[in-house]
């Protein structure tokens, strides 16, 4: 009993933890100027979204895309959202290593899921971890789509690097479309 007490508060702190991620911005973006960037549970959200539509698109499985995607900046709780340049003067812990901690006084059952899903983004590479990693650059672009809309015109970096880095057809046909358009576009075939 006293051990199944301990568990359900380490798995409630776990996920009390993840909600500091609808808090934490996303910092990058400071540096391209954009003044009340996105958070890292605002980005996760459409990374899942992203990918769960990208894993349909290539015949992959959605809901593990998604799954991946929705857990792939979880660490951020410990070790925060370090912009790419900050990188290279920090000799940070793995993200397998995070979770491993934020984990380990949650239920047995949890412990062993996280890790394994964290692992597997990390280290896999299934189509569905393909879609993911896709799904996090595509998600940055259209970001990027968004903030340039509003004024920022420093988001050219990260459209180009976001580009580079997709992997797949339908990501990049997705961000094609996406660089041609304004983010009001969709409503234009429901208003007629």
């Amino acid at each position: 009993m006293a051990d199944d007490t301990a568990q359900a508060k380490g798995t409630a702190g776990f996920l009390l933890e993840m909600g500091m991620l609808k808090r934490a911005k996303r910092s990058g973006w400071w540096i391209a100027g954009v003044k009340d960037p996105e958070t890292i549970a605002e980005h996760s959200f459409r990374v899942g979204l992203i990918g769960s539509v990208l894993a349909m698109m290539e015949g992959a499985d959605p809901a593990r895309t998604a799954l991946l995607g929705l857990w792939h900046d979880t660490q951020e709780t410990r070790v925060s959202d370090i912009p790419h340049i900050g990188r290279r003067y920090l000799d940070a812990a793995s993200n397998e290593s995070v979770t491993a901690d934020q984990v380990s006084a949650a239920h047995p059952a949890v412990r062993a899921g996280a890790q394994r899903i964290v692992e597997e983004y990390e280290n896999g590479d299934s189509l569905e971890v393909i879609c993911a990693h896709d799904a996090d650059k595509l998600e940055c672009l259209l970001q990027a789509v968004e903030y340039r809309e509003q004024g920022c015109s420093n988001v050219q970096g990260w459209i180009d690097s976001s580009i580079s880095k997709l992997k797949t057809a339908s990501a990049q046909e997705l961000a094609e479309a996406a660089l041609n358009m304004t983010s009001v576009d969709w409503q234009e075939a429901y208003l007629r």
